[in-house]
This record gives structure tokens, C-alpha cells and sequence, in this order.
């Protein structure tokens, strides 16, 4: 097997047998238990599965490090892949929840379809008052999964505890993470104008960059039992990289192609993000600008001239091109940490390989 395209079909593959295992358990609770069950199976299908390519190049590179040929990865790291993809999905829900978004990857955003099974079904109640307590307890009952696969994994698994310290920091990094964008958007109005741009950038980092690359690859590497070096090499290359990646993601969230990336395009501004884009835009704007980016940003209902409108607004402001250069800077960064790292020369080119697709893509 190789590490590349086999390695990621097992992760999917342990992830659908691990799915299946859960579904057999909800047969025992009734029909209901059963579509539950499957609305979290359903939101782990598909995706890129960045975080498990992160993690099992993480692995590699500690793992092949001096040996000469190429080791194949074990249960552990391959359902540490797969949990780490399960956590994500996790995350999805809860954030299309928070930030009330209708669709994630084209299709309806899980509270959406849970809500739209609801009305089909003709339950009692308001079905969109039904969609979001169930798509909260979906989070949840994914996050459950995430843990369970991840120690399925480490039952025999030579490092466990240092993976295990490694992955349960990611899990409060992200919860974090998720609160401090939600006080970012509700405090704006009282915090400081130079300080958005700084705030904006803890949020990317704690919500987004450190479990999207660092935390991962840190994981993977924790499994072939690196070094103190080897895994201080991958963190300072995962953490730029992971903020290189979330502000790739704040562009497409304003400028992106909803052909592309499954939103509509200008999410992010509908939904209120407070991103570096909104930060360094506000900061060279006249004050009636600035006073008209606060007034538009977060209402759902901008029509596309609204959106146009604040799209010129960033440009002109040169925010974006302030954000793009930003993200240069951050890729050169992390391709910096790599060398003369004692680190595997494949998975090294690999991890670059995986730089350039994070940085580059348009979905």
C-alpha cells in the first residue's frame, strides 16, 4: 500500500466500517436511533480529508525518517485519521449551526436536513426549532465518534499517550476557538480598532490553524514516536501553513465561486465574520465606509449588489491584497521549517506538495 491515494482510501474505508458498527448499535433503539445515526454517518462522507492527509504524512515522516524504504501505516494511525476527519465533520455541524448557514459541500447544512426530515415526517412543532436541537446533539454524538475510533486505535498502539495529549488538546483548541469567534462578532463594536486585526488572528489560529494542519501532523508524528526535534520542525511548519490555509478560506468566503466551494458567495459576510479581510479593511477606510461595513456585515438578508458593494469596499482597501500577501508570507514560513529537518525526504516533499494544494485551492 502505498501512503498517498491507499492510504487515504483506508481511512475512508475505517471510517465506514466504524460507521457501521454504530448503525448496527442504533438498530437495537429504534428507527429513530437509526436516522440519527445515519445523519452522522452521512456527514463524514465525502471532503477532502485534509486533516487525515496531514496526519498520515505527519506519521510518514517520522516513521521513514533513516529507514531507507517506506513503512506502512498500522490501525492506529490510520483510525486516528479517520477520527480526526469525524472530529471535523463534528465541527461542521455546530459551525453551520452557530453561523445559521443553509448549505455546506452544495448540500442543505445538517440543522437544514434535519429540519427538512422533520417536516417530511410531519412531527409536531416548529420543524426549524427541531433541526437546530438535534443538529447541536449530532455535534455532539460526533464528537463521541471521534473519541471512540481514536482510542479504538490506541488499544495497541506503542505511543498512545502522547497521541492521546496530543488529540485532547486539539479538542479544547477548537472549542475555544469556536467561542472566541462568537465573542469576536458580539464585542466588536467595543473592542479597540487596532486591535481587530490581532484578535481576528487568534480566532484563525485557535478555531481553525492549529487543528486543520499543526495538530494533526503533531498527532501523526506523536504515533511514530518522534522526537522532541521532529515534532517541533512539524509544529512550526503546521502552524503558519494552518494560517496560511484558514485566511485562504476567509477569502473564498467573501470572494469564492459558490459553484466551487458549495456556499453562496459573500457568506462570510452575511454570517457577520469577523476575519483579517474585515480587520485590515476597516483600518484605511474613511469612517463612513468603516460605519457602512459595520452596518452591512452580518445581515442575512444582503442582496448581491450589498455584497458587490463591500467586495469593492475590501479590494480598494487593499485589504485583500494586505491578506494575500500574508498568506505568502505564512507558506514561505512553513516551507522554511522544513529544512534540514531529521525528517523523511518523501514525506517532506509530500508535506509540500500538501502546502501548495492548501494555499492555492478555490474550495
Amino acid at each position: 500500500m502505498t501512503l498517498s491515494a491507499d492510504a487515504i482510501v483506508a481511512v475512508s474505508q475505517r471510517m465506514e466500517r466504524f460507521a457501521e458498527d454504530r448503525l448496527a448499535e442504533a438498530d437495537e433503539l429504534g428507527p429513530d436511533a437509526v436516522s440519527f445515526a445515519r445523519s452522522a454517518a452521512d456527514t463524514i462522507d465525502g471532503g477532502k480529508r485534509l486533516r487525515a492527509r496531514f496526519c498520515l504524512t505527519g506519521w510518514q515522516a517520522v516513521a521513514d525518517a533513516g529507514s531507507g524504504r517506506p513503512a506502512l501505516p498500522g490501525d492506529d494511525v490510520v483510525a486516528a485519521a479517520g477520527a480526526l476527519e469525524i472530529f471535523h465533520a463534528a465541527a461542521l455541524v455546530h459551525d453551520d449551526l452557530i453561523d445559521n448557514s443553509d448549505t455546506r459541500r452544495g448540500r442543505p447544512a445538517a440543522h437544514r436536513a434535519l429540519e427538512a426530515a422533520h417536516g417530511a415526517a410531519g412531527w409536531n412543532g416548529p420543524s426549524a426549532v427541531f433541526g437546530r436541537s438535534a443538529a447541536i446533539l449530532l455535534g455532539d454524538l460526533l464528537v463521541a465518534w471521534s473519541d471512540d475510533l481514536f482510542e479504538e486505535g490506541l488499544r495497541a498502539a506503542p505511543h498512545a499517550a502522547s497521541a492521546r495529549a496530543e488529540y485532547a488538546r486539539m479538542r479544547r483548541d477548537v472549542t475555544v476557538g469556536q467561542y472566541l469567534d462568537i465573542a469576536e462578532e458580539a464585542a466588536a463594536a467595543t473592542v479597540p480598532d487596532d486591535e481587530h486585526a490581532g484578535r481576528a488572528l487568534r480566532v484563525a489560529t485557535f478555531k481553525s490553524a492549529r487543528y486543520s494542519v499543526q495538530q494533526p501532523l503533531t498527532i501523526g508524528a506523536a504515533l511514530a514516536g518522534a522526537s522532541e526535534a521532529q515534532r517541533d520542525a512539524l509544529a512550526r511548519f503546521g502552524l503558519p501553513l494552518g494560517l496560511a490555509f484558514q485566511l485562504r478560506d476567509d477569502v473564498l468566503g467573501v470572494f469564492g465561486d459558490s459553484a466551487v466551494t458549495g456556499k453562496p458567495s459573500g457568506d462570510d459576510l452575511r454570517e457577520g465574520k469577523r476575519t483579517l479581510l474585515i480587520a485590515y479593511a476597516r483600518e484605511t477606510v474613511t469612517a463612513g465606509a468603516r460605519r457602512i461595513i459595520d452596518e452591512l456585515l452580518g445581515d442575512p438578508a444582503l442582496d448581491d449588489q450589498q455584497i458587490a458593494s463591500l467586495q469593492r469596499t475590501i479590494v480598494d482597501s487593499g485589504a485583500l491584497e494586505r491578506v494575500e500577501q500574508l498568506i505568502a508570507r505564512y507558506a514561505g514560513e512553513a516551507d522554511r521549517a522544513l529544512s534540514g529537518a531529521a525528517l523523511d525526504n518523501a514525506a517532506v516533499g509530500a508535506l509540500r506538495d500538501l502546502a501548495r494544494a492548501a494555499v492555492a485551492r478555490a474550495a
